[in-house]
């Protein structure tokens, strides 16, 4: 496994390369490209030229892309075009955040999509899994703005019971438990409503999954030997049913982000999600294009952690 995991690694350097090269082309390529993000009829030459020298944009596209990769590799992603900030402190800034609901929502969407499923799975062809499946295409077929807005509607202008935007209460100061706690208000809707579309998907495979693996000889052999029903459903069952959900959840891994670039929108979370539509509205590129880097490297690890995971569910499974 340490051998496997070092490869997988050492295997991601170049594929890291070619998708930097890949997003730094299309950055420029983009209509108007960084440069037209200053040109105005407003601006003299001289300001143009002054502007461009500044970030670079007056060399070679393979010259920048070269210094912009020297400096990546010191941590240095460049400076916000439109706040003049560094990349690295405008990141900073908003990755806590988007860290808490992804991290929140994930977790939320894995416990209640096995739960869902299993059941779903066991009583096959029952009223609870003819409700679940229902349930489950409604979850699917929602647009995640829409849910949103739903919701927003609902449990804030309605039942005033959840707050409906941003993370905390502005013009409040509270002690550190009512702080914690406005927060985590602030947090209940945004990560309700991105773990529902991939609660309906997962749990969909989570049932597909354990009704055939219920079929397999060995649950009817743990069974014949007199194993009890939750020993036989935990121990065996669950286990292997749950190597298929792994892989579509790391499948998904890029889906979960660009839901919660809407949700973090609708709901005006501070974090990466809104920051790339506002840079992307803004065509700040250097934050898109680190952004866009950053976005790679958590699906590589997503992917390489579903491989280890495999291993642990399944001691079986060995890695040449």
């Amino acid at each position: 496994m340490g051998r496997y995991i070092i490869r997988r690694v050492i295997q991601a350097i170049p594929l890291l390369f070619l998708v930097s090269i890949a997003m730094f082309g299309l950055i420029h390529l983009m209509p108007g490209g960084p440069v037209g993000v200053f040109l105005n009829p407003h601006l003299s030459a001289e300001g143009r030229a002054a502007i461009n020298a500044r970030f670079g944009l007056n060399q070679p596209l393979p010259v920048q892309y070269v210094k912009w990769l020297l400096n990546a590799f010191q941590g240095d992603f460049g400076f916000s075009f439109v706040t003049n900030q560094s990349v690295t402190e405008v990141l900073g800034e908003h990755f806590p955040p988007t860290l808490e609901l992804f991290s929140s929502a994930l977790l939320l969407a894995l416990i209640v999509a096995v739960f869902l499923g299993t059941i779903s799975g066991v009583r096959q062809g029952s009223a609870l899994d003819y409700s679940v499946t229902t349930l489950s295409y409604f979850g699917i077929s929602m647009p995640i703005f829409f849910l949103g807005l739903l919701a927003q509607e609902f449990f804030g202008i309605w039942l005033r019971a959840l707050p409906i935007s941003g993370q905390s209460t502005p013009g409040i100061v509270f002690d550190p438990f009512n702080a914690a706690w406005d927060q985590f208000n602030h947090l209940i809707l945004p990560t309700l409503i991105l773990s529902i579309t991939f609660i309906a998907g997962w749990s969909r495979y989570m049932r597909s999954s354990m009704i055939e693996v219920r079929k397999q000889d060995y649950i009817r052999t743990a069974r014949a030997k007199g194993a009890s029903t939750s020993s036989v459903l935990i121990h065996h069952a669950l286990r292997n049913a749950l190597i298929p959900l792994i892989t579509v959840v790391a499948i998904d891994f890029g889906s979960i982000a660009g839901g919660a670039a809407i949700t973090e929108t609708v709901f005006a979370w501070p974090g990466m999600g809104q920051l790339f539509i506002a840079s992307l509205e803004a065509r700040d590129y250097p934050v898109l294009l680190s952004m866009l880097i950053l976005g790679a490297v958590f699906v590589i690890i997503a992917n390489l952690l579903a491989d280890i995971l495999y291993a642990v569910i399944d001691p079986r499974i060995r890695y040449s």
